[in-house]
């Protein structure tokens, strides 16, 4: 899971996951990665834009790949209460006919509304490519995904950038300290210093 170096027509930050490549089986951690991303995907929205795109390569996807119930339920509730409105819709690239009855189940969990931005995306289906199209551009969509643009993830570049982004964050947050510290040493409280997370993203 990672932001996409490009981003919608709106300008808007596009999130792609590739669950055939998952690389643990950890549900704390796949949870935490998810609440990490999300959070760096708010931190580059533009300026007067809340939403986000996801992009979902189904590519290599077997059932051996499905997430536990667990996670995906979590990761629902994860987005519906602490993310509401924060999807402007999510594409499911190539998803093979078993991932249907997987769908039919993680339905369940998700509101209606939800369910009305997902948008299932055939490379083979020129109709189909033709709804991601309207929202992103092909020129800048990798070719992997039917796009036009030779772009390709680089892991150790996307972890520089993570890096910058943490330090970004966390002056954002030591700002907020700050602020808090005067309002509250003004009542007596004091609040602690903010000290800079390590990045998730490893080498």
């Amino acid at each position: 899971m990672y932001r996409a170096s490009f981003q919608d027509r709106e300008g808007r930050t596009v999130l792609v996951m590739a669950p055939a490549k998952q690389n643990t089986s950890s549900h704390e951690g796949q949870i935490r990665f998810l609440v990490y991303t999300l959070e760096n995907a708010v931190l580059n929205l533009p300026e007067g834009q809340e939403k986000m795109v996801w992009l979902i390569d189904f590519t290599g996807w077997t059932m051996a790949n499905a997430v536990p119930i667990k996670t995906a339920r979590e990761t629902t509730n994860i987005l519906q209460n602490h993310y509401p409105e924060r999807l402007a819709v999510a594409f499911l690239f190539n998803p093979p006919k078993v991932f249907e009855a997987f769908w039919k189940v993680v339905k369940y969990f998700l509101d209606p509304t939800s369910i009305e931005k997902v948008k299932f995306v055939y490379l083979k289906d020129e109709e189909s490519m033709k709804v991601m199209h309207k929202y992103i551009d092909p020129k800048v969509i990798p070719v992997e995904f039917g796009g036009e643009s030779d772009v390709v993830y680089n892991h150790e570049q996307y972890s520089e950038l993570m890096t910058k982004d943490d330090i970004k964050t966390a002056n954002i947050w030591a700002e907020d300290a700050k602020t808090d510290h005067v309002n509250h040493a003004i009542g007596g409280a004091l609040v602690p210093e903010v000290t800079p997370v390590p990045s998730l993203i490893t080498t």
